[in-house]
Formats: C-alpha cells, sequence, structure tokens
C-alpha cells in the first residue's frame, strides 16, 4: 500500500463518522484532500451536509466537487471537523500547518464539538518536533518576533534553525496575509509550555501545537486503519 492509499483507507474510515445534516469542518492537505473526494461521492448520493473550509485551497476543491460550503461567521458552531496532521502523539497532541493553513484549521476544529485526525502511520510520533514547527508571524517585527521565539526556545531547552517559509521567488503569505516561521527544534519536551510561551509572543498570530483539541486519530497503515483515542 502506497503513501497515497493509506491516506484514502483513513479518509474513508473517518468518513464513517460524517451523519446526515452535519456541519461539518474540512481540513487542508493531502490527506484532507482525499476526503473531500470521497465526501462529495456521498453528496452525489444524497448525503446532506454543510461544510466550512479550512482554507481558500479547500474551499476551491469543494466547489469543483460539489460539496456545500457555508462560511464559520454562517455557520459558528460546528459538529465535526476532520483534518490531517504532520505529526501526532500518543497524547492527540498534533503539530499541524505544513500546508499553511494552521490559524484557520484551529479556528474551525476549536469551533467544532469534535475534531478527528486523519494521517498515515509515518505521522505517528512518540514525541513532537521532528516536523518543523510551523509558527504564524505578522510580517510587521518579524525580526523582534524571531527573537522572542529564540528566546523561548532556550528557556524551554530548545534549539534549532527558525526559517521564514518561502514559496517561489518571495515569502509564503498565508490565507490570512501572514507570514509563517517554521521552527526546525527536532524535539519538544514539554509542548504545553512552549504553547504556552509562544502565545505570549505578541507577534505570533497563531501556532501549529494543537493540544486537547483533537478527541480521536485515524491512523491508516498497510494493514488497514485504526483509530488512537487520547491517553493522558
Amino acid at each position: 500500500m502506497d503513501a497515497r492509499e493509506m491516506k484514502i483507507k483513513a479518509a474513508e474510515a473517518a468518513l464513517q463518522h460524517v451523519e446526515n445534516g452535519m456541519r461539518l469542518g474540512i481540513g487542508t492537505g493531502s490527506t484532507a484532500e482525499e476526503f473531500v473526494r470521497l465526501l462529495a461521492e456521498k453528496v452525489a448520493g444524497g448525503l446532506k451536509v454543510e461544510g466550512v473550509p479550512t482554507s481558500e485551497r479547500t474551499a476551491r476543491l469543494c466547489v469543483e466537487l460539489g460539496v456545500p460550503l457555508k462560511s464559520l461567521d454562517e455557520l459558528p458552531e460546528l459538529d465535526l471537523t476532520i483534518d490531517g496532521a504532520d505529526e501526532v502523539d500518543a497524547a492527540l497532541r498534533l503539530i499541524k500547518g505544513g500546508g499553511g493553513a494552521l490559524l484557520r484549521e484551529k479556528i474551525v476544529a476549536c469551533a467544532s464539538q469534535r475534531m478527528i485526525v486523519i494521517a498515515d502511520e509515518t505521522k505517528v510520533v512518540d514525541t513532537l518536533g521532528a516536523f518543523p514547527l510551523p509558527i504564524e508571524i505578522n510580517a510587521f517585527g518579524q525580526i523582534a518576533t524571531r527573537i522572542a521565539v529564540e528566546k523561548v526556545a532556550s528557556r524551554l531547552g530548545m534549539s534549532g534553525d527558525l526559517k521564514l517559509r518561502s514559496s517561489g521567488d518571495g515569502l509564503f503569505m498565508t490565507d490570512g496575509g501572514h507570514l509563517i516561521l517554521d521552527a526546525s527544534f527536532g524535539r519538544i519536551p514539554d509542548a504545553e509550555a512552549l504553547s504556552s510561551q509562544l502565545n505570549s509572543i505578541p507577534g505570533v498570530v497563531e501556532h501549529g501545537l494543537f493540544i486537547n483539541i483533537a478527541s480521536l486519530a485515524v491512523i491508516a497503515g498497510p494493514s488497514g486503519a485504526r483509530t488512537l483515542e487520547a491517553k493522558q
């Protein structure tokens, strides 16, 4: 089973949690896109849902495939969000933002009663941090913000390269018009402490640590899909 087949297996398993009439948060990224394709088939067959996309990219795919969409202002309270992750640990702490949509993904997930993560088994880790942590920052004062992030990391015993994400010939811009600082810490020993201290930096708009947000993870491997519930 190749990587795409595993993503499809995870998406298929997550789709079983979608019920008729749901208000659904729809994630961003390659695994989430497989979910959108499967969801569109169900919608074509009569399933009634209203989706809130977490990015312009996801919105375009949903429109193309016929998945009904509303804005989060129109549907501010959602039943379920289904989204991918770049890393997930045993407590269902996540690193997200590899696709650059972490702010909207977190807003939508937190507006939902439940969040289900879909991923292949390569995303499961013992300790978060091998995947560079995306930190969405304001363009104004970006150097001061970077220095503040470095100081926070140092206080928590972490170090590593912090690089502004690029796209083409320039800097990557999120849908909200912000920059992304990718922090290659290698290992994050205390995700809760890092989350709290990053939130205290004025120039940090949001970060890719999703803690106490996901309620279930569907993990696909060569032998099929399995579910993970948070271990406290």
